[in-house]
C-alpha cells in the first residue's frame, strides 16, 4: 500500500510504501513512476501544491521502483529523496534516465524534496549523487546513521520519524537559496535558459555551475525534465498526444516522441498505458 502526504518541510513530500512481496510496486526512490497513468508527478514551489502534484488518483498512487516494465520504471522528475528502509538510510539523487531499483519487499519511507534543495540539508553537490542510489553513512558520520536509523527502525511511525531527521537537519543547515526556486519556476512556465539567466542576472556559466550543484545537472537538462513532467501530467489526463506537445512547450509531436524515448527509455503511449 502506497500512502503520501506533504510534509513540514516546505515543498517536501511524504510518502510510504508497504510490501508485503515481490509483487510490481514498489519503493526506492528518486523520480516519478511511470505506472501511474491517471496521476503526474511533478513538483511545484508550493508544500500543498507539491503533494498534490506527486498524488495519483488510482488506488495505487505513484510508487517509486521498477520491475523491467515502461510503465513501472522510475522517471526523472527533478527531485532527490532520503529514503529509509528496516536497518538501512539511503539517499536517491537526481535522475537523468530511468532507474531501475532492486524490488526489495518490506516496508520503506521516503521525503521527496522539492528541485533544488537536497543539497543544502544533506549537504553534497547534486551532480555526486546523479544517477545513483548511496546509503546515507556515504555522507554524513556513521556513528550518526546508526543512531538515526534505529530510531527510525524503533519508532511507531517510520514516515513521522524520517521527517524529524529531515526537519533536523534543516534546522541546523543554512536554507538553499531561493533563487534557486526562481530557476525551477521559470524553466517549469516554459522560459528559456538564456532568458532565465537573464530575468535573474545570471550569466550562462553561473547559471550552469549553481545548476549543477543544486540539481545535479545543467539548466537545459532542467528544464527538459520538467517539460517532460508537464507533458506526463497533461496525457495522463486525456489530452490527446498532439496538444500535449504544443501545450507542454514542444515543437511538434515528434520532438515530444524524441525526448520522451530519450529520457524515459519507453513511448509516451507506454508511459501512459495506452496501446
Amino acid at each position: 500500500m502506497y500512502a503520501e502526504r506533504a510534509s513540514r518541510l516546505p515543498g517536501a513530500v511524504l510518502w510510504s510504501r508497504v510490501l508485503t512481496g515481490p509483487a510490481p510496486g514498489p519503493a526506492p526512490g528518486g523520480g516519478t513512476e511511470a505506472g501511474d497513468a491517471t496521476g503526474a508527478a511533478r513538483p511545484t514551489p508550493d508544500t500543498e501544491a507539491a503533494a498534490a502534484s506527486v498524488r495519483g488518483t488510482g488506488d495505487e498512487g505513484p510508487v517509486r521502483g521498477d520491475f523491467g516494465t515502461a510503465r513501472d520504471a522510475v522517471l526523472p522528475d527533478g527531485c532527490m529523496d532520503l529514503l529509509w528502509t528496516e536497518g538501512r538510510l539511503l539517499v536517491a539523487g537526481p535522475d537523468t534516465r530511468p532507474h531501475v531499483p532492486d524490488g526489495v519487499p518490506g516496508g520503506w519511507a521516503g521525503v521527496r524534496f522539492h528541485p533544488g534543495t537536497a543539497p543544502a540539508y544533506l549537504g553534497v553537490p547534486a551532480s555526486e549523487l546523479r544517477d545513483r542510489r548511496v546509503d546515507l553513512a556515504d555522507l554524513w558520520p556513521a556513528a550518526e546513521v546508526r543512531r538515526l536509523t534505529a530510531r527510525i527502525d524503533a519508532a511507531a511511525d517510520p514516515v513521522d520519524a524520517l521527517e524529524e531527521v529531515a526537519l533536523l537537519r534543516a534546522a541546523e543547515a543554512e536554507p538553499p537559496d531561493p533563487l534557486l526556486g526562481d530557476v525551477v519556476a521559470a524553466l517549469d512556465a516554459g522560459r528559456p535558459v538564456a532568458e532565465t539567466a537573464d530575468r535573474l542576472g545570471l550569466g550562462a556559466r553561473q547559471l550552469h555551475r549553481r545548476s549543477l550543484a543544486a540539481f545535479g545537472y545543467g539548466p537545459k537538462t532542467l528544464a527538459r525534465i520538467l517539460r517532460l513532467q508537464r507533458a506526463l501530467a497533461l496525457a495522463r489526463g486525456g489530452v490527446p498526444f498532439a496538444q500535449t506537445a504544443l501545450r507542454a512547450g514542444f515543437a511538434d509531436q515528434a520532438h515530444l516522441a524524441r525526448d520522451v524515448r530519450e529520457l524515459t527509455g519507453a513511448t509516451l503511449g507506454e508511459l501512459v498505458g495506452r496501446r
